[in-house]
């Protein structure tokens, strides 16, 4: 990982994490629940701090810390490679119509790599950049939670279901956030 992107310890920051080749993973509720029950055990098990997210067709957005002697690399890491899995392995069991395609696709990514034994689903980094100041804050979590409605999917940014937009609006999301207000 590039310096640029470094992850250092008690660090609060804007994360990125894509698909390789910008496969549109995210578009089946088996997929978008695996990421959804794997934030809830890194942020209830591993200390994963999470102020906002929002799942899109082919990436994740996070703004998100560790607690106190935990380290956000090894969650993020950890996530991926379990996330990689189960995802994976839900595309082969389910009755997929792009099956053969993105396994290709997933196949070939990492084909090259020595990490990686039989498919690589996200792209190597997070995009990670810290946070130092609340417009930075603010200015990502409006990036995150508009996301949805500039892709055209909702009309309030409150109604897409994948991100912590209703947090902020009031209501329980489908993962625990800690407010950064």
């Amino acid at each position: 990982m590039g310096q640029k992107n470094r992850i250092v310890p008690g660090g609060l920051y804007y994360l990125t994490m894509t698909v390789v080749d910008w496969v549109d993973v995210f578009t089946r509720p088996v997929y978008k629940h695996i990421i959804l029950d794997a934030l809830k055990f890194c942020v209830e098990k591993k200390g994963l701090q999470l102020y906002a997210w929002c799942l899109m067709s082919n990436h994740l957005h996070m703004i998100a810390a560790a607690e106190e002697g935990k380290n956000l690399s090894d969650i993020l890491r950890d996530f991926k490679k379990f996330t990689s899995r189960q995802i994976v392995e839900a595309i082969q069991r389910e009755n997929e119509s792009r099956r053969e395609w993105m396994l290709y696709r997933f196949h070939l990514a990492g084909k090259y790599d020595p990490k990686i034994t039989n498919y690589k689903l996200w792209q190597e980094g997070n995009e990670a950049k810290e946070i130092h100041t609340n417009d930075f804050l603010d200015q990502k979590l409006d990036y995150i939670h508009q996301n949805p409605v500039r892709a055209g999917w909702v009309t309030e940014q409150e109604y897409y279901l994948y991100s912590s937009a209703g947090d902020y609006a009031g209501q329980n999301g489908l993962v625990p956030v800690v407010l950064a207000l």
